[in-house]
């Protein structure tokens, strides 16, 4: 509880879409992404998903599911979060969607609008699939 804080944070940003950018349709990443803009769809990392982070900025918003190792919001997201390490929910993050997580970190002001539900390293890879699925029925 009061023990060293864990941080396998990927501090390299591979990937920004600024603040005046809209996407419509579905982004695979790898690495490091940071999100300023708006983006319609699902946010999903790809390749070595044991070392992605997701950044959302206060001005950005997702309309989707998001999966990541790391996420981290101060934004905006309508849909489903996956992060299978660490959820980081600072000041002006809102959720309207159902949240799983290995860890999480809330800092006052975040809100969510749905169901939080932790997960272990057994219960991930079931959960992913399910995700899958929905996401490709919308």
């Amino acid at each position: 509880m009061f023990g060293k804080k864990k941080n396998n944070l990927h501090h390299h940003i591979d990937t920004l879409i600024g603040a005046n950018t809209q996407i419509t349709g579905d982004i695979n990443f790898s690495g490091g992404m940071r999100i300023d803009g708006r983006i319609i769809g699902n946010v999903i990392a790809t390749g070595d998903q044991h070392n992605s982070t997701l950044v959302l900025s206060n001005e950005g918003s997702i309309q989707g599911n998001i999966k990541a190792t790391n996420v981290v919001l101060n934004g905006t997201v309508t849909g489903s979060i996956q992060a299978t390490d660490y959820l980081d929910l600072q000041e002006h993050a809102k959720v309207y969607g159902d949240v799983y997580y290995g860890s999480m970190e809330i800092q006052l002001g975040a809100s969510v609008e749905g169901k939080m539900t932790h997960q272990s390293k057994s219960e991930i890879g079931l959960l992913a699939a399910n995700i899958t699925d929905r996401s490709e029925t919308q």
